[in-house]
């Protein structure tokens, strides 16, 4: 399946979904019909309302330089007051409400709103070129799509903070070091890593990873004992399904397992 929408591409090919922001010669940037768009196609994504089930997605830029650098600065005072700004519809929102795996390769500059959407997806990898910053200090304001809340369980206090305060980029090296990226490619790897990480995933059994993908979630959000418990009570809701009884059939089999998602 392929789709073009207000300069977003989308494609799905065995299980695999790939968002494509394509706005290259704006780096990327996000204007209020791509939000609209891409908020539209996550939704249907997350309900399944495609021809092709997606199980797992890669969000990109095109071109060399960008991954994004966030929301078209010429579009903010469209709105008429800051409290309508503070009540957009946010796609990095809209991203993180995705209940399958969400892959971002990074392919250049990660800025603003663009290092946001980075931060909202599940795995990321980036290029040996890529550059990452909450720029928005540097205009005056901060970044309102989760980009603290999102560091603070990505890298240090003090490189969040680092990150936060100074608004200066750091390149993808750094991003490594701090645990911002897991993987750097070589530019032209970038997106066949991606893809062959995503089509990995997408093997796996689709309960047991969205399953996995809620447990992450909860741990960062309920204190210790209750996300175990949390995580108890997934894992026997997994126990149940085919595919679990499928997989120990198989492990006794000495054969591969053919998972069917229920």
């Amino acid at each position: 399946m392929n789709a073009v929408a207000s300069s977003i591409d989308f494609v799905v090919t065995d299980g695999v979904g790939t968002i494509t922001l394509n706005r290259p010669a704006k780096l990327n940037s996000v204007t209020t019909a791509m939000s609209a768009d891409l908020l539209e196609l996550v939704a249907r994504v997350g309900t399944g309302g495609l021809p092709s089930e997606v199980r797992v997605l890669v969000v990109t830029g095109a071109g060399e330089r960008a991954f994004s650098v966030g929301s078209d600065i010429n579009e903010v005072d469209q709105y008429p007051d800051p409290w309508r700004f503070r009540n957009r519809r946010d796609y990095c929102d809209a991203l993180r409400s995705l209940r399958i795996p969400v892959i971002a390769a990074v392919n250049g500059y990660a800025y603003g709103g663009g290092l946001e959407l980075a931060l909202s997806a599940d795995i990321r990898l980036a290029s040996t070129t890529a550059s990452f910053a909450a720029a928005e200090i540097k205009l005056g304001w901060i970044g309102g799509g989760g980009v603290s809340a999102l560091l603070s369980r990505s890298v240090s206090a003090s490189d969040a903070a680092l990150l936060l305060l100074t608004g200066d980029p750091v390149p993808a090296s750094e991003a490594l070091r701090m645990g911002l990226v897991s993987r750097l490619y070589e530019p032209g790897d970038l997106l066949a890593a991606a893809h062959e990480l995503a089509a990995s995933i997408a093997t796996r059994p689709t309960i047991a990873a969205q399953a996995a993908k809620a447990n992450l979630h909860a741990a960062a959000s309920m204190g210790q004992e209750a996300a175990i418990q949390y995580e108890r009570e997934m894992q026997a809701i997994c126990m149940g399904t085919d595919d679990a009884a499928e997989g120990r059939l198989a492990f006794a089999e000495k054969r591969a397992p053919q998972f069917t998602g229920r």
